[in-house]
């Protein structure tokens, strides 16, 4: 699917089950945005070293931190409350297979690391394009147009760094192995009123 190189579209029938629900997708998107900044400062925490990255991960970090704020403040907004932190089964799916693709070395474990995180913002930015289209609410269609771009930018991030510090990794077959492993995950959801789900 374009840029993105996703290989399972979303059906845009979801979206009628996100719309029977709002105030459960804002709070699953608030904290997904929340999600995002810490796995950002995480992967700072653990390369340092590497000045250009931690520059470009603080940035990223900043805006998803905005971006739960602006979720937020729609909440708020609309007299909704923002719930306790949703659990989200495809991030843990992905998490899981990045552990144990992982073969110990700390250029494999960034790589892998930048990879699971270009790979959920890939499939965030193909939702939120989705929603942005189908959704009747004319402010989270023009909310979600906004981030699908940002969200975007951050994938580019992600995929950029694994493949400026994977010395010694072929970077392109991981990313297909990836991009096959996800399809398999993301088939099973589609249900949820969740960003993910």
């Amino acid at each position: 699917m374009g840029v993105l190189r996703l290989q399972l579209p979303t059906d845009p029938r979801w979206v009628n089950i996100v719309e029977k629900n709002i105030e459960e997708i804002l709070t699953d998107h608030a904290w997904c945005e929340q999600k995002a900044a810490t796995n950002a400062i995480t992967i700072i925490t653990h390369n340092s070293e590497h000045q250009d990255l931690v520059k470009d991960l603080l940035a990223l970090a900043k805006e998803e931190i905005e971006h739960f704020d602006m979720v937020h403040n729609i909440i708020i907004k609309r007299g909704l409350k923002l719930g306790r932190e949703r659990k989200d089964d495809y991030v843990n799916e992905l998490y899981l297979y990045m552990k144990k693709s992982n073969d110990g070395s700390r250029v494999s474990g960034l790589v892998e690391r930048l990879l699971f995180s270009a790979m959920i913002e890939a499939r965030s930015c193909e939702r939120f394009k989705v929603l942005s289209e189908n959704i009747k609410d004319e402010e989270l269609s023009v909310f979600y147009r906004e981030l699908m771009e940002s969200e975007a930018g951050h994938y580019t991030t992600f995929i950029t760094y694994a493949r400026k510090y994977g010395k010694g990794i072929d970077v392109e077959k991981r990313w297909r192995e990836w991009l096959a492993f996800e399809e398999a995950v993301i088939s099973k959801y589609g249900k949820g009123e969740t960003i993910h789900g």
